[in-house]
């Protein structure tokens, strides 16, 4: 037996804020990435006794995927929050 055919799901749309949050990030995460390694050369000045290529290696690229992370979890606590916490009397809840 043939069953009805259901409609099919309307696909969620994303907040454009949340669009643009992700691609700066992502924008920045590929600058620090591939910017520094590739012009490592020109990039000979100090950081205290470092090389700041060394230093961006050692530590730097880290420390600032670390804040990336932070950035975008406030940023989206701050931007939707009514995602994050179930609607009071809801049977999910």
């Amino acid at each position: 037996m043939i069953g009805r055919m259901e409609q099919p799901q309307i696909p969620e749309k994303h907040d454009p804020r949340v669009l643009g949050l992700k691609a700066g990030l992502l924008a920045l995460w590929a600058a620090v990435s591939f910017g520094v390694c590739f012009f490592a050369r020109d990039l000979q000045f100090m950081v205290g006794s470092w090389p700041f290529g060394y230093w961006m290696a050692a530590q730097g690229s880290v420390l600032i995927f670390i804040a990336i992370l932070v950035v975008y979890a406030t940023a989206m606590k701050r931007l939707a929050p009514a995602d994050s916490l179930p609607e009071p009397g809801s049977a999910d809840a």
